[in-house]
């Protein structure tokens, strides 16, 4: 199955152009088998995504995307946002309580520059700062195919991923509608419902695909 873990809608999330109904609509034109909603720090419940799965007859799962002290996490399985969650430690207490699944999103962000990037032993240095960040340490997986990052900024995601043994993910992170069929991750195994999607990432079958350039 093929869903994208990443997406924004309005006005849940103030800066995407994209209702939810819309958003259903371009990745069901995108051959997408499902999406995740995952909104800035705000929650869709699972009455709210249950009801739009009916309406679209399409797998709508719900998530968020919350701002940490050190970068963005994709998050499955809390139902609401609490202070504290910006706080890595705070975060990881509230995720084994809840056995919950943990992405990080768009690592490349605050950790790699593309111009000193260019410089071999510059990246070096990036990367090695980048792995030594804790936050990923309470991650199941990190985002190396952003459908908003560069070839270059993913790349040094696929780097970073590579360097940690990490699993891997992509999402489109949409903002508007063609973004959508960007980037996606590929399961293994049928996807039902959020229960599945936590198993499924936590377990590790799946495949993170950048629909771009097929890789």
């Amino acid at each position: 199955m093929l869903i994208d873990l990443h997406t924004h809608s309005y006005p849940k999330s103030d800066d995407s152009f994209m209702g939810i109904d819309e958003l259903i609509d371009a990745a069901k034109a995108a051959g997408l088998d499902g999406i995740c909603l995952t909104e800035h720090d705000a929650f869709w419940s699972a009455e709210e995504t249950g009801a739009l799965c009916r309406k679209h007859n399409f797998l709508v799962l719900p998530g968020c995307e919350i701002n940490t002290d050190t970068g963005h996490v994709l998050v499955f399985g809390l139902d609401h946002y609490v202070f504290g969650l910006h706080k890595p430690a705070f975060l990881r207490a509230a995720v084994r309580r809840k056995g919950a699944a943990v992405v990080a999103a768009h690592p490349y962000r605050r950790r790699f520059l593309e111009e000193p990037g260019k410089d071999p032993e510059a990246r070096a240095e990036m990367l090695e700062r980048a792995g030594g960040d804790g936050l990923f340490q309470i991650c199941d997986a990190i985002e190396v195919f952003n459908g908003r990052g560069t070839q270059t900024e993913n790349g040094f995601s696929v780097e970073l991923g590579q360097m940690l043994g990490a699993r891997t993910t992509g999402g489109s992170d949409a903002h508007r509608v063609e973004q959508m069929g960007t980037a996606a991750t590929r399961f293994q195994r049928p996807i039902t419902g959020l229960h599945d999607l936590i198993r499924e990432l936590r377990e590790g079958r799946f495949l993170a695909v950048d629909l771009r350039d097929g890789r």
